[in-house]
Order: C-alpha cells, then sequence, then structure tokens
C-alpha cells in the first residue's frame, strides 16, 4: 500500500473535529465532489428484524421522527461477506461492504463525538438505529454517558477507535500514531469495559505506520466509508447515488456546524434518503 493512499480515496475536510469546510466532507473517497441531490425512488416499509434491531421500534416512531414509512432493516446474515486478508503485521481496511446478489443494504456511521443531544438519544432509540460510533477522546469525553446511552438502547450500536486528540496521523511518526490509537484503545475500554476492535482515522487519512499501530494496538479492522451525510444531502465517493454495502459517514454534530439544523434534522433527512433509494439499514458488526 502506498503510504498516504486511501482505498476511499481523495481527501475533503469537514467541519469540527474532522476539519475546516463549511460541511462535514472529510475524505470521500476516489474524488472530492460537489454536492449533489440524491436520486429518488420508491421505498418500501418493514419492521426491524435480526440483530440490527434487538427490539423493535412502534408503529408509528417513524412519523414522530418526520418519515413517511417505517425504516427497513436488514437481517443478520447467514455469514459474513469474505473480505481480502490483511498483509502480517497491519490491520485490513474496510470502505464498503460485499454484498451477495447486489443487496441494497447500507450501514450507519458517526464520528467524533461533539454534539450530545438529548433529543438525538430518543430519535436513536425510538426507531432503534444500529449506529458504530467512532469517538474521538478530546472531543467526547465531556460526556462518555451520553454515547453510553446510545450504545445501550437495545439497537447494538457500537463505540469504536477515533484517537485520542484527532490528528492528522500521516502527518506523525509511528510511536506518535501508535500513542493516539492505544491510549484511545486504553481508555474506552477503561470507561466501557471492552476494548474496541474497529478504528477510523481522523479525515481518512493513514499511511502503512497507521496500519502497523492500529494492530499492535489490538485493532481488527479500519473503518472507511463511501458516502458522506451533509446537512441534507449525500455526497458520493463516485458516481451520484448509493451503491450496496455503501459505508455512511455522519458526525456528532449540533447547529452550530451545521447551519443552523440539529443533530435530529440531519439524521431524519439521510434516513429519508436512504428510504427514497430503496435500500435497508444493517449493523455493520453483523457484515464486518
Amino acid at each position: 500500500m502506498v503510504a498516504g493512499t486511501l482505498v476511499a480515496g481523495a481527501l475533503a475536510l469537514s467541519l469540527s473535529g474532522c476539519g475546516d469546510s463549511v460541511e462535514p466532507i472529510e475524505r470521500l473517497g476516489r474524488k472530492a465532489m460537489e454536492e449533489k441531490p440524491d436520486s429518488p425512488s420508491a421505498s418500501a416499509s418493514a419492521s426491524p428484524s435480526g440483530s440490527a434491531a434487538a427490539a423493535a421500534p412502534g408503529d408509528e416512531a417513524y412519523r414522530k421522527w418526520g418519515l413517511t414509512a417505517p425504516v427497513q432493516y436488514a437481517p443478520k446474515p447467514a455469514a459474513k461477506p469474505q473480505l481480502p486478508p490483511a498483509k502480517p503485521g497491519k490491520v485490513p481496511v474496510t470502505d464498503r461492504i460485499p454484498m451477495p446478489g447486489g443487496e441494497k443494504i447500507v450501514f450507519l456511521t458517526f464520528d467524533d463525538g461533539a454534539e450530545k443531544s438529548p433529543e438525538f438519544l430518543k430519535m436513536a432509540a425510538d426507531l432503534k438505529l444500529p449506529i458504530s460510533m467512532f469517538l474521538t477522546d478530546s472531543i467526547a469525553s465531556s460526556d462518555y454517558g451520553h454515547f453510553e446511552k446510545l450504545r445501550d438502547n437495545g439497537s447494538g450500536s457500537t463505540i469504536n477507535n477515533h484517537t485520542l486528540t484527532h490528528p492528522n496521523l500521516r502527518t506523525l511518526p509511528f510511536a506518535a500514531q501508535k500513542k493516539e490509537i492505544c491510549g484511545q484503545q486504553e481508555r474506552l475500554e477503561k470507561r466501557f469495559g471492552t476494548k474496541p476492535p474497529w478504528f477510523r482515522p481522523p479525515y481518512g487519512n493513514y499511511n502503512d505506520d497507521t496500519l502497523k499501530a492500529a494492530s499492535e494496538c489490538g485493532v481488527s479492522q479500519l473503518v472507511l466509508w463511501r458516502v458522506s451525510m451533509q446537512i441534507n444531502n449525500f455526497q458520493y465517493a463516485e458516481g451520484s447515488a448509493l451503491k450496496p454495502g455503501d459505508i455512511i459517514l455522519a458526525h456528532f454534530r449540533g447547529p452550530s456546524e451545521l447551519k443552523g439544523a440539529t443533530e435530529v434534522e440531519m439524521t431524519t433527512r439521510m434516513l429519508q434518503r436512504i428510504q427514497e433509494q430503496g435500500y435497508r439499514i444493517g449493523r455493520l458488526e453483523d457484515y464486518l
């Protein structure tokens, strides 16, 4: 692997905690694109099943949160998809899950931990959203209890590593990278009782030292993305629509960072875009 090259592609920076641009973009695949409207398509309704939702949301929960139909959830697959193995001493990198038969399933991930909205906690619990969280200690640690509630709401959500202080790891030597990754592994294990299996590098920036450091810190997977949720619409790594197995990047952010929109409003729009394109939501941990 060439140092500094993301499997997900070219660099685009996001808002607080993940960059400085007007909207939360970060690194978005093979090229950074202008925000484009999503193409709507018909969506059907279904109740959550399998570990994607340990307890099904109420029949009317979706209406409460501004949706016109229940969110569709994918059940736990009989077997996890096969992924390329990592090189010795390095963690594997994943930015999209191979979907047998092109099943229209996508996955929700939220980064950083700046916004700690009680309303979002209610929304995620009502809808039983399976979220893979990637938390940065310097941003999230002022109220780790907030993310513990999100983890424990019955949705199967999980907490993972996004470094101690959110640096651009490619600018750091190996020892400093290892300190950022191992340090957050230790803090999250101490706070939540288990060592996170996954790691996401800030801005999506990594190199061979990152992969080696993550492996030595006990990480089993470096997780990237192919789609980024902005305030109203998606940005895509390629094309202008979701693809089966896409990992979606969103952020824990509030009105000051979302041009007045709330975290709940942003998430509602994200779920609407997923529904418009006819996709179900899977629990990433069931597939990866």
